[in-house]
Formats: C-alpha cells, structure tokens, sequence
C-alpha cells in the first residue's frame, strides 16, 4: 500500500513536470505579441475563465497585480450575467479554458469583441471556438492530465498557470519592475520588512552607548550594562565612531592585561569597527553581521556621525530572520 502511494504521486508529479516542459515549445511569435499588447495597453488585464480555469485565473490576476500590471478577474458565468461591466475600452481580456468549448465561453467571446477589446486565450485545444475567435492564441496543450482517469484537471492548470506566470514575468522585465516597486505592493509580512524595512526602522529604539577615547574601565562598563546591547561606541568630538567596545573586548582584556588600574578605551577598542548606513536595508544589515560574524552593527548617517546600533536580536524579533 506505501508504494501504491508513493508511485501514485511520483507518477502525478513526473506528468505534471513533463506537462510544464513541454510549454517551451509554445513560446512563440503569438506569445511574444500578447505580452507586448498587454504591455502597451493603457487598461488593465481582466482575466475570466469557468470552473478550475476560473480558479487559476484568480492566481494569474493576483501575480500580475503584486507584479505593476493591473488586474481583475471576472468569472464567465458571472460576466454574461452583469458583470460584462468591469470590461473597460482599453482592457486586454485573457480567457482561459482547457476544451475552449464551454458554452458560457461561446456566449462571453463574441460579446467581448463586440467591444472591441483584445483576447489572448489561454486554451488547451487549439482546434477549438476559443482558440479561433481570440486574437491571440498560448498554447497549452497536455498530453495527459495526471487524474487516473484523465479526467480531473491537474496538468492542465498546471500549464495554465505557468502560461500565466510566463506572462508575467516578462511583463516585470518589460516594465523594468525592481525590488522596490514589489516592496510597494508587498508591505505586509515578513516579506515586506526584508523589501522595506531600514536599519534605522531598528536601531531608533535602542539606545545609543558611546565613551570618549580615555573613558575609564569603570565608566566603560556602567556604559555597556546599562544599554544592554552588549556594545558601546567610541567617538571622537565630531560625534565620528573611532572604535568600539563590546562584552567580549572586556573579557579579552582581563585575559591579556594583569593591571587594570589605569586602562581606558584606547587600550580596548577596537579601531575597525563595522558600520552601516541608518538608510540601508535591514536585510543587508543581516547579511553583514552574518558574513562577519559579529552581533552589533555601528549605524552611521551621510556624514558618517554615530547614529546608533543594531543588534541581531532587533532583526529577530522583526521576523528578518
């Protein structure tokens, strides 16, 4: 029974996979024309299907709009019932469809290109009354749904939704569409904070250590116990960062030096200290202190002047870890 199970799936996932690799042979002239359409237009994309197609046709919209290419979904049932109204003059309208026979998508086409509007169809028949009435025509034929009974749609929405992707993908590439354009529709989440979140976001709320360069041992350590970040910066009078010293500076110290009586900063620091600018991402903050193993980062604004610090444990309780 475990293999009978195990089979089953590897079969299902072997056919799906065969099904998207075969997609490549689809990407032509026609695909080429419709992401240029889509690109050119001043409306948005409204995308319709019926059944599953209706269901892969909500993912599509929702990459295209997190990706700078507005859309909408539009269920065919609903659209030959009312909804014909979201349909603006400059909309692209993709409709997809496995058979591309449904009867609600043989009322919903000609209806659209009464409009005037352009169909890209996304259909798995391309003998079909879709597949001849839209303008622009992708191609995503499956030899074999991985259902037993070839029946269930699986790699068929499996290709339509990496058709769509497709689409989209170049679409960014077209738009130029960066890290900071998917910040702006993604500010929630762990993603958002790694896409937006500034290092200053973090280290405002903490406090900011600092001893001047003969700062006493004594003084140093009320300075680092009472910030509770492990770290105090050392500066000089133009508010600069000359060195720092953390926790494991002290302790290395008392291992090298018997006399502590007259021991000030300049004896501890260290005079190479990491620092980041308070605009930089969070997230490349993290890739700093991972690279060189370190706990605290020294934040520096455009003058270079000692704005504060971060700590790994500000990127942890953000969730950037």
């Amino acid at each position: 029974m475990n293999d009978a199970i195990k089979h089953t799936a590897l079969e299902t996932i072997s056919l799906e996979a065969e099904s998207i690799y075969n997609l490549q042979q689809y990407i032509n002239d026609t695909f080429v024309q419709a992401v240029q359409i889509i690109n050119a237009t001043k409306g948005r994309v409204v995308v319709t299907g019926i059944g599953k197609s209706a269901i892969v046709g909500q993912k599509i919209v929702a990459t295209l709009n997190s990706t700078g290419t507005p859309a909408l979904f539009m269920h065919a049932a609903d659209a030959i019932h009312g909804d014909l109204g979201m349909i603006q003059a400059d909309d692209v309208v993709i409709i997809l469809s496995k058979s591309g026979e449904s009867p609600e998508i043989k009322v919903l086409v000609p209806l659209i290109k009464n409009f005037g509007n352009n169909i890209i169809a996304i259909v798995g028949n391309t003998n079909s009354y879709l597949a001849n009435e839209a303008h622009y025509c992708l191609n995503t034929t499956v030899s074999k749904e991985a259902c037993p009974n070839n029946l269930a749609p699986t790699s068929s929405t499996t290709a339509q939704m990496v058709m769509g992707d497709a689409l989209a993908v170049c679409l960014m590439q077209l738009k130029g569409f960066t890290g900071a354009d998917f910040a702006k529709y993604h500010p929630g989440g762990n993603l958002g904070k790694r896409l937006y979140l500034q290092v200053q976001d973090l280290s405002k709320n903490n406090s900011k250590p600092s001893v001047n360069i003969d700062a006493s041992l004594k003084e140093i350590i009320l300075v680092i116990s009472k910030s509770l970040l492990g770290i105090t910066g050392v500066i000089n009078s133009n508010n600069e960062v000359i060195g720092i010293i953390t926790d494991g500076d002290l302790r290395r110290m008392l291992v090298n030096i018997d006399n502590l009586t007259n021991i000030t900063a300049a004896q501890i620091m260290n005079q190479n200290p990491k620092k980041i600018h308070q605009h930089a991402l969070a997230v490349n903050a993290l890739d700093m202190l991972r690279e060189h193993d370190i706990s605290q980062l020294i934040v520096v604004n455009d003058n270079d002047e000692y704005v504060g610090v971060l700590h790994l444990h500000d990127l942890v309780k953000e969730g950037i870890i």
